[in-house]
């Protein structure tokens, strides 16, 4: 009975621990932005696909439009794919750091676990000769 509560414990701390680091990918930019990246990408392409069809109408049909200089919206969308272009980009800095961030965890944590075996090796090479028979 021991060992099956013991297990019970481990497991729930484990969900634990699980809804953590759920809960500290989410503030990083997981499932809770997936919505609002959604919408800006739709916003972004609605955008650049409306000021190219707005330009391209108007060079094919003669539209004499005095407000806007020829091009301008095409203009104005390149630098919306530019910013769109760069927010990926730092979108993707911030999710390469994170795993930087964790691989660099688990490695410590690899090292101070080999400390700790190397010591209790060391322990249990010493007993062992302290416990053998002597000649």
């Amino acid at each position: 009975m021991a060992d099956q509560e013991a297990l019970l414990e481990e497991i729930n701390q484990y969900k634990q621990e699980k809804e953590s680091v759920r809960k500290i990918l989410g503030q990083i930019g997981g499932a809770g932005d997936a919505k609002k990246e959604k919408i800006t990408g739709i916003a972004f392409t609605s955008l650049v696909v409306l000021l190219f069809a707005f330009d391209f109408m108007r060079h094919a049909l003669h539209l004499p439009v005095s407000f806007i200089p020829e091009m301008f919206s095409v203009e104005i969308a390149v630098l919306l794919v530019s910013i769109k272009i760069l927010w990926m980009i730092h979108r993707q800095q911030k999710v390469e750091h994170f795993q930087f961030w964790i691989l660099n965890t688990i490695e410590f944590q690899m090292n101070s676990s080999a400390v700790k075996i190397r010591k209790i090796e060391k322990m249990l090479e010493e007993s062992a000769k302290q416990n053998s028979p002597k000649e």
